[in-house]
Parts: structure tokens; sequence; C-alpha cells
């Protein structure tokens, strides 16, 4: 059994003009959400076991907070470039390439595509994954490359207004 995590980076700045889009840090709320989602997860006993994160600022940052609180060090995430604007397809692809070590992984990335991903594994329709929101799919799959809609489904949808 795989037990998959998707996380939406955690709130971002927009506060400097002509900023690159990748290079945008976490604001406020984000530096206070992150912590407090990953201690959440941690107590509730949601713990992944692999991060992998998009290298973009706002969901390294996030990752960052989430190894902290659950005692990985930081050199152990694995930065994944095709996370940040990637497709659902890019995604699926990513999680099939996992390695079969793993039996809980956390992606941290982006929206749309995050949503998007998520709904592929819902009955009901998930509007918008929200800053620092985690989808929890468990799996009966054995391996990575086996996760798919027909044995994978939405397990937990944590949302930071509703869990803090």
């Amino acid at each position: 059994m795989k037990t998959l995590y998707l996380v939406r980076h955690a709130k971002s700045s927009w506060s400097t003009p002509g900023m690159r889009d990748f290079d945008r840090p976490l604001n406020d709320r984000g530096l206070n959400d992150a912590p407090k989602m990953a201690s959440f997860l941690q107590k509730s006993g949601l713990i992944p076991d692999l991060l992998v994160s998009s290298p973009a600022r706002r969901a390294h940052t996030t990752a960052r907070f989430f190894a902290d609180t659950f005692g990985i060090n930081d050199q152990e995430i694995v930065l994944k470039p095709d996370i940040y604007e990637a497709d659902p397809t890019d995604i699926l692809r990513i999680i099939s390439e996992l390695p079969e070590t793993s039996s809980a992984a956390m992606i941290f990335g982006h929206n749309p595509t995050f949503t998007d991903v998520a709904n592929l594994f819902s009955d009901d329709i998930i509007e918008n994954v929200p800053t620092c929101g985690v989808i929890c799919i468990k799996s009966r799959a054995d391996k990575w490359n086996e996760l798919f809609e027909g044995n994978s489904r939405i397990a937990a949808s944590l949302f930071p207004k509703e869990v803090l």
C-alpha cells in the first residue's frame, strides 16, 4: 500500500514588483500556516518517509518547514524541477518514478495542477486546494507506477481554515 500527500505551497508574497514567480517567498500567513499544518499532520500520525518538492522558493520553503517538523534533514528533500509549471500528466509521471523504498511520499507543488490531480482521485469535485492544503491519497498499489484512479482514493483533505 502507498500513501501520497499532495501539499500546495503555503501562501506566497506578491509584494515585490518585477520579482520572478519562481523566486516569490512566503508571506506572513504562509510562514505561520506551514509549520502549523506540519505539526497538525505530525500529531495526527500522517508522516511521510519521502519529501519531494518543486524548487520554486515558496514550495521549497514550505517543504523545509514540514521536514523540520518531521525530523527530516533539509538535504533529504528531493527537488524535482518538473513539478514547477507541471500539468497533471507530469505529476502522475513523477509519482510513478518515486522510489519503491518509500511507502508514504509528500509532494510540494502548485495550483491549478494539484487541484486537478486531486480531482482524479475523488468522486466529489474539489474546487480549489488552498495554499498549504494537504490532500492525502491512499492506494492499494504496491508500487508507485501502479497507483491510479482505480486503486486509489482521497482519504483526507486537510485545509488550514478547517484544521488550524
